[in-house]
């Protein structure tokens, strides 16, 4: 007699990402990242997040979202960080977010892999990179891009912005 099968790991419940910004003109830009894969390629609106990742355990928050930044963009993060607090995704994923001032090519954009079976019960497995693409965005458009929760991360940008 054979005992329960194995349980699969729960899903992680927290991440750590950073925006990066600039302002040409003054007018304040996001470079977001598009995550890849099967499930995402089709989708825009809502799908665009900041470069974000599982926090390992005793590793350091802030230290985690710049890993994951690098990791997802080929882009090593230069503070310093602006403190976005975090929020909680429609799935109960708590996101801790940082914003820092830079600039980046999205065409030179170097993602990790990530591997998944596909499609899901298929036994098929495919590779993947995790971001497909990056791109800058103005803020109102940014707001339409990106996860729903994560919106509320730019309006706290913004909020710290106009308040130096």
């Amino acid at each position: 007699m054979t005992g329960p099968a194995p349980r699969r790991p729960r899903r992680p419940n927290l991440s750590a990402g950073l925006l990066l910004f600039r302002r040409p003109g003054g007018e304040l830009a996001l470079f977001l990242a598009h995550p890849g894969g099967p499930f995402w390629r089709d989708r825009d609106a809502g799908a665009w997040t900041i470069p974000k990742g599982i926090v390992n355990p005793g590793e350091a928050l802030l230290d985690a979202a710049c890993r994951e930044f690098e990791e997802e963009t080929g882009i090593q993060a230069a503070g310093p960080f602006l403190p976005l607090g975090s929020v909680r995704q429609k799935a109960g994923k708590v996101v801790h977010a940082w914003a820092w001032e830079g600039d980046a090519d999205p065409d030179r954009v170097t993602s990790n892999s990530a591997r998944t079976e596909w499609p899901p019960g298929s036994g098929r497995w495919i590779t993947y990179p995790e971001v497909d693409r990056c791109a800058w965005f103005a803020a109102r458009t940014a707001r339409a891009r990106i996860n729903p929760a994560q919106a509320e991360l730019i309006d706290r940008l913004e909020a710290v912005l106009g308040g130096n």
